[in-house]
């Protein structure tokens, strides 16, 4: 193994992709698609008119979660995407829309194919997880 090989498997995720300007990126185009897509008209109808605060927390909680800086968690200690969704009536179906979102999103912030795969195989694990019965 290369000293190369063993810096990039030593890096973050959140690295990987490009750190902050790629995470901006993914919650800028994931939240536009949201707005302006019909196929998304389900998922847009449970968050709030305005976007600009959750925008905000999920560019902090992703930064975080891909192992960026942490500081979501630590502004909200205890908390986790599960208990934030907690009083959200969250289907199969909008989180399906959330899963498409999402990876488009993704692919859209330029990030490298495989890590793209990685991440929306992820999110769709967690997604499933939130879901409940239509």
């Amino acid at each position: 193994m290369t000293a190369a090989t063993t810096d990039q498997d030593s890096r973050s995720l959140y690295e990987a992709i490009g750190g902050q300007e790629t995470v901006r990126k993914i919650v800028t185009h994931f939240y536009d698609l949201m707005d302006s897509d019909p196929r998304y008209a389900e998922l847009r109808a449970l968050h709030a008119p305005d976007l600009t605060k959750t925008r905000e927390s999920l560019e902090g909680y992703l930064t975080g979660w891909f192992g960026g800086p942490r500081h979501w968690f630590e502004q909200n200690p205890g908390r986790c995407i599960m208990s934030v969704h907690s009083g959200v009536r969250i289907t199969k179906t909008t989180a399906q829309q959330w899963v498409e979102a999402m990876s488009t999103a993704v692919r859209q912030s330029g990030i490298e194919p495989g890590l793209g795969v990685r991440l929306s195989v992820s999110m769709a694990r967690v997604a499933s997880a939130m879901a409940r019965d239509d």
